[in-house]
């Protein structure tokens, strides 16, 4: 089955987030305990929830604002803006040595995410194919389920042999070529909404 183009470059680029951000997954809890001075393992809990709290408490109204007054062009500029922040994060964490470094970069990066997870599932959701909406949710689901493995596979072999910092910068680039990806599909965004929302979009897991 043929699918369209921004849906094929919209699953890409999430591909190559995933497989970025995936490398962190398996070491992260021990870069912060054993390379910033004060880490714990409460530290890890923390981290998580500033993340988790500040992306879910924003989302909505960034959402909300403008699904009610702008178009499709907005969502798009707000999508490569949220996840060219994300994606400098990791390069923050190269400069950190105190907890309050990482508290502040994970508050960043929830503010990048929640303006691009929302703007990521609508523009999906209004270019998918009619009759083909379950086949284009899955391969998205089965793309960065595929990314998250292996890079979590490969993430802490990379973290022994070239060192946290290697990690890091190896995230921000394939979170580049993520962002840059999406550049493809600029030609096809609107101005205004024409595509009617046919499935919820899916949390997708950052």
């Amino acid at each position: 089955m043929s699918i369209n183009k921004v849906i094929k470059i919209l699953i890409g680029s999430d591909i190559l987030l995933q497989s970025g951000w995936g490398l962190i997954g398996p070491i992260f809890a021990i870069f912060l305990t054993k390379q910033i001075h004060g880490g714990s393992l409460e530290m890890v809990g923390f981290v998580a929830a500033i993340y988790w709290i500040v992306k879910s408490i924003v989302q909505p109204f960034i959402a909300h604002q403008l699904d009610k007054n702008h178009g499709e062009k907005d969502y798009f500029q707000f999508l490569i803006i949220g996840m060219f922040i994300a994606n400098l994060v990791p390069l923050g964490y190269i400069f950190s040595s105190q907890p309050w470094h990482i508290f502040a970069l994970e508050f960043i990066r929830g503010l990048a995410m929640a303006c691009v997870v929302p703007t990521w599932a609508g523009i999906f959701t209004r270019h998918i194919d009619k009759g083909r909406e379950a086949f284009s949710w899955s391969l998205e689901s089965t793309g960065i389920g595929f990314a998250a493995g292996i890079a979590g596979a490969f993430g802490g072999i990379m973290a022994s042999t070239l060192g946290f910092n290697m990690v890091f910068v190896l995230v921000a680039i394939f979170g580049t070529l993520s962002s840059s990806a999406l550049l493809l599909i600029r030609n096809q965004i609107f101005p205004k909404n024409k595509f009617v929302p046919r499935l919820p979009p899916a949390e997708k897991p950052f």
